[in-house]
């Protein structure tokens, strides 16, 4: 016996239980419709797009919150030297002066506000704003290097406050905070 013939006895029963119309390859109710494979592939692209997307905005929210991170220190360094400038001291130690204050912060003061900063880094752009805890009295000290309305605008910013001493006048002085607002330049 060839072993042909034994395959082909064992599948003649096989043949005759399947009939030719019943054929897999001639069978159309499995056969995909043309547009179905364009929903998917769309489907797919616009998954990656979304990713995409999501990917950027963490990369941009990480980026946002690293220059507050890496620039904090500097504004805190700043912000205990700018509390100690001669330029802010009253006659006691350890007090600033309200008047040294009102001559800074006033429009006339630009050339004592330019000896001020001319102290510190011209690199950092930066304001000074100096409170009384009670609220009653506020100083706003801003560079003269920095454009009208930059420090205004929606620069990111990083702000670090040391309490201070503020002695109103010879008889009376207030607790207070000086806090120092470093602003993000496209340098830094």
């Amino acid at each position: 016996m060839n072993i042909f013939s034994f395959i082909n006895k064992w599948i003649e029963p096989v043949k005759h239980f399947v009939k030719r119309e019943d054929s897999i390859l001639r069978d159309e109710k499995g056969v995909l419709e043309p547009h179905s494979d364009l929903i998917a592939t769309a489907l797919a692209v616009i998954g990656f797009v979304v990713l995409a997307a999501l990917l950027s905005k963490a990369y941009l929210g990480y980026e946002d919150r690293s220059f507050a991170l890496e620039n904090y220190e500097s504004a805190s360094l700043l912000a205990g030297t700018v509390a100690e400038a001669s330029a802010l001291k009253a006659e006691n130690p350890g007090v600033l002066s309200a008047s040294a204050l009102d001559r800074l912060s006033c429009p006339e003061g630009s050339d004592e506000r330019e000896k001020f900063f001319a102290a510190f880094s011209e690199n950092y752009p930066f304001l000074v704003e100096i409170r009384t805890e009670n609220g009653q009295w506020d100083w706003i000290i801003n560079s003269e290097i920095v454009e009208t309305g930059y420090l205004m605008g929606k620069q990111e910013k990083v702000a670090a406050s040391v309490p201070v001493v503020i002695e109103l006048n010879s008889a009376e002085s207030v607790p207070g905070t000086l806090t120092v607002v470093l602003y993000n330049t496209p340098w830094m």
